[in-house]
């Protein structure tokens, strides 16, 4: 490898770990926790983001986390603990001295409090709410009794607001002298006189404005309000089919609530994306990498157990060929490919479907369309296939009959895997359950069903 090659590589490494922890780093903040050099471990942790942090406690050992944590004390950042995975969070609050837990949940905004809060017992949630400011803890209090994965839950009640008769001047002014305004806001929200939002109002466009100009003059185009009980899925469906910054959240008065943020909307459409991913592959929604054995197991063995029950369904359509398998033992041979080769088509087809159906783009006007589609996929690949399993049927095994089976089988079976893919998760979301979660054992079992009946049913038909 020449120098300059190597350089190259070198950038291209860097590059790439430029967003994620050194090993380096983490083994020299392991280093000053067993050495107990607290002083070290602050200078280390110093220029580290909270979310680095944070992957750092859960990528580690549940010793180690205990004795970083202790070690840290006080200069624990209540970032850090909205930042941490959930399966972890109540391990180290635990860990936290009371004193630094108080100081950490202060420096929080509200929904970050919250999304604290939900997964904690009610000692736990108590101990919280009771180092909250009176005003804040009342704020947190009435989110918490809204629906679970709801707008409520997900907004901030930090909210940055202005009546809808001032002007360019008398808002900056009111920022400029108020003392407890949010950390970061994106948008001023305008209020008519029963509190009930109007319009949003940038900070670009409000500082390039004359003082005079009147804020309603100056709003935003797009504007969307939040009913309080939306789903939190639609809310995040929301801001990315609008582009939307942040978005101001009302009561059933139609009152101005709170705002929800970019931010937290992006975190909900990353956690659909991270369950559906998980769910198609059956290993459980909440499966994390910090999980025991134990837990591991137990969110798999369920889904393993309904493979099996699939796999009996299929193994008893093979028994019912028996006889044609003993006198043509080529078929034990050539079965599995078609089976396989359905099951990955179905997989295919599925994992577009169940994606379309999370961002909303398979919808009633477009399913018939979609479905068509599939069926001419599955029929051109299966041709395309069925060819190559022919010829190898007529030079592996010496029968063109034998390949013309297989070949025609394979065909069927891609077209079906094709459409069940995309019929089975609509016919799921219609009946309410998710797509995501039962679609792939159904699929499954009707590719591996499908795949061994026509292959075994055409070579009793063609062969004996």
């Amino acid at each position: 490898m020449t120098e300059e090659t190597e350089n190259t590589v070198l950038e291209e490494e860097r590059e790439e770990d430029a967003y994620s922890l050194q090993r380096k780093d983490v083994a020299a903040i392991l280093y000053a926790v067993d050495v107990g050099d607290r002083e070290k471990l602050v200078e280390l942790m110093e220029p580290l983001h909270a979310a680095d942090i944070a992957d750092m406690l859960e990528q580690i050992n549940a010793f180690d986390r205990m004795r970083l944590i202790k070690l840290y004390d006080k200069e624990f950042d209540g970032e850090i603990l909205s930042e941490l995975d959930e399966s972890i969070r109540e391990e180290v609050i635990r860990a936290l001295h009371p004193a630094v837990l108080a100081e950490a949940v202060r420096e929080l905004e509200s929904d970050d409090v919250v999304d604290l809060l939900e997964d904690l017992d009610e000692a736990q949630q108590e101990a919280i709410l009771e180092v909250l400011e009176d005003s804040d803890r009342v704020a947190v209090e009435q989110s918490l009794t809204y629906p679970e994965y709801s707008a409520g839950r997900l907004m901030q009640r930090e909210v940055v607001m202005a009546p809808e008769h001032w002007n360019v001047g008398e808002a900056i002014d009111y920022l400029r002298n108020t003392e407890d305004l949010p950390e970061q806001f994106y948008h001023i929200v305008l209020v008519d006189p029963k509190l009930r939002p109007v319009g949003n109002i940038t900070l670009g466009r409000l500082m390039a404005s004359r003082r005079e100009v009147l804020l309603r003059s100056i709003m935003e185009e797009t504007f969307h309000v939040i009913p309080v009980t939306r789903p939190e899925s639609e809310v995040a469906y929301a801001f990315n089919q609008y582009h939307l910054i942040s978005a101001p959240v009302v009561d059933e008065n139609e009152r101005l609530v709170g705002v929800i943020t970019i931010d937290d909307a992006m975190a909900v459409l990353d956690e659909e994306h991270e369950e559906d991913i998980l769910r198609l592959a059956g290993v459980g929604e909440e499966s994390r990498l910090s999980d025991s054995v134990l837990e591991t197991t137990r969110q798999r063995f369920p889904w393993l157990a309904v493979n099996l029950l699939t796999a009996v369904l299929a193994s008893i359509v093979i028994a019912q060929f028996e006889a044609a398998i003993t006198q043509v033992v080529a078929l034990a041979v050539l079965m599995p490919i078609v089976a396989s080769m359905g099951g990955n088509a179905g997989t295919q087809a599925l994992t577009v479907a169940v994606r379309a159906l999370a961002t909303k783009d398979l919808t009633g006007s477009n399913v018939w369309r979609i479905i068509g589609r599939e069926a001419m996929v599955g029929l051109v690949n299966g041709v395309a296939f069925a060819l190559v399993m022919g010829l190898v049927g007529l030079f592996w095994f010496g029968s063109a009959a034998l390949g013309g089976v297989i070949a025609t089988a394979m065909v069927i079976n891609l077209v079906v895997a094709g459409l069940a893919g995309i019929i089975v998760p609509v016919v799921l979301e219609k009946l309410k359950v998710d797509p995501a979660l039962a679609s792939g054992a159904f699929v499954t079992t009707v590719t591996d069903v499908v795949g061994f009946f026509a292959f075994l049913g055409l070579a009793v038909v063609v062969l004996l």
